[in-house]
């Protein structure tokens, strides 16, 4: 019998959150998955014999298993759901995202629809993320099932358990499509006897081309807040950037002898919202420009963290599909110059919370037409 090969583009992704829902999440090419040992080397190191000889062998014990790894890219994509509640549709015809256990696994404590979820109360204006249940010790947990060769006769399937999300990128490639790069930790990768039957398909569809968002129509206000509440607008366009959301997560392993340990299950961080925005620098007729901002910022020496507010309407304001994300008290560090055939600016942000112990960093709205 002919040996069988297993092709990248042959892999379907599902994902089952803790609530029993199986959702079909697309992925792109370059996705990974792997898992490690944690080992001890027991060395000898001794004299040597009257004969001259020196032992000099080593012994190599597994102590554990590493927490599994996963990452992948996928598209951003929004919808407002056909609310038929057969065939992969929700059940309502409400704001949803394909990817949205994902988000919601970043922001939440619970599974979408649950108490403690980080998509807040469904409506038809847009899914609203929020992270004002991200302040846990442990946030919501799912599994991932990888179908390589899918469609063939004995696919090979590998599943990781109690996934969860570390950290999202948001690039914002001029020339490209919205996507968000995912990734995160597991228990440990098991091979699965079979997939499990996706239950929310929608959106996902060859059909459903009406849910990509294109990165050139994003736009982006700044404002900031000066002494006496003075408000002051910045007159920006874009020319690239990057959001990353960050939970820092860490995984909590036994140390038993005599056994391979496997990791118990994972304990949260400091939430880390940051990223950077280029743009050219310029000196507009009116208003404040990309050149006002660097000089405020660089003649801010009594400030010691500035507060700005950055809104970024990926996809664009006022049109459908888009993402609209909001960071409220940004400290943005002094933008920095790069010398091309036009001069640009480059400039780092840190979304903070209005309180120590705040969870308002960040907001996220998606907002899409409904889907065939």
């Amino acid at each position: 019998m002919a040996d069988t090969f297993y092709f990248s583009r042959d892999t379907k992704v599902h994902l089952s959150d803790s609530g029993s829902a199986v959702y079909n999440i697309p992925v792109l090419d370059g996705f990974s998955f792997s898992q490690a040992t944690n080992t001890t080397e027991v060395t000898l190191n001794e004299m040597a014999t009257t004969a001259g000889v020196s032992r000099r062998a080593r012994q190599m014990f597994t102590d554990s298993y590493a927490p599994a790894e996963w990452s992948f890219q996928t598209y951003i994509r929004p919808f407002t759901s056909g609310g038929g509640g057969t065939g992969g549709e929700h059940s309502s015809a409400f704001s949803h995202v394909v990817e949205e256990a994902l988000w919601n696994a970043l922001a939440g404590s619970a599974a979408v629809g649950a108490t403690g979820a980080g998509f807040t109360a469904p409506d038809a204006n847009g899914a609203d993320l929020s992270f004002a249940n991200s302040n846990k010790t442990a946030l919501d947990t799912f599994t991932l099932t990888f179908e390589m060769g899918s469609g063939k006769t004995n696919p090979t399937i590998y599943q990781i358990t109690d996934c969860v999300v570390n950290e999202v990128s948001i690039d914002f490639d001029i020339d490209g499509i919205a996507t968000a790069n995912w990734s995160g930790f597991g228990q440990i990768i098991t091979e699965a006897s079979s997939m499990p039957a996706a239950t929310i398909t929608e959106g996902t569809a060859a059909a459903d081309t009406n849910n990509f968002i294109r990165n050139r129509l994003t736009d982006l206000a700044v404002t900031a807040t000066a002494a006496g509440d003075i408000q002051t607008a910045y007159s920006l366009t874009l020319t690239g950037g990057n959001i990353t959301i960050g939970n820092n997560i860490s995984f909590l392993t036994p140390e038993t002898l005599g056994i391979v340990n496997q990791p118990l299950g994972h304990v949260t961080g400091t939430r880390n919202v940051s990223g950077s925005f280029t743009c050219y620098l310029n000196t507009p007729a009116t208003g404040a420009s990309s050149a006002d901002l660097f000089e405020d910022i660089i003649e801010s020496t009594s400030v010691v963290t500035n507060d700005f507010n950055l809104v970024f309407v990926i996809g664009g304001t006022g049109n459908n599909p888009r993402v609209t994300v909001t960071l409220p008290t940004c400290h943005l560090e002094v933008p920095t110059h790069s010398i091309d055939d036009i001069v640009s600016l480059e400039t780092t942000f840190h979304a903070l919370p209005t309180s120590v112990d705040g969870t308002d960093e960040v907001t996220m709205e998606f907002v899409g037409p409904t889907v065939t």
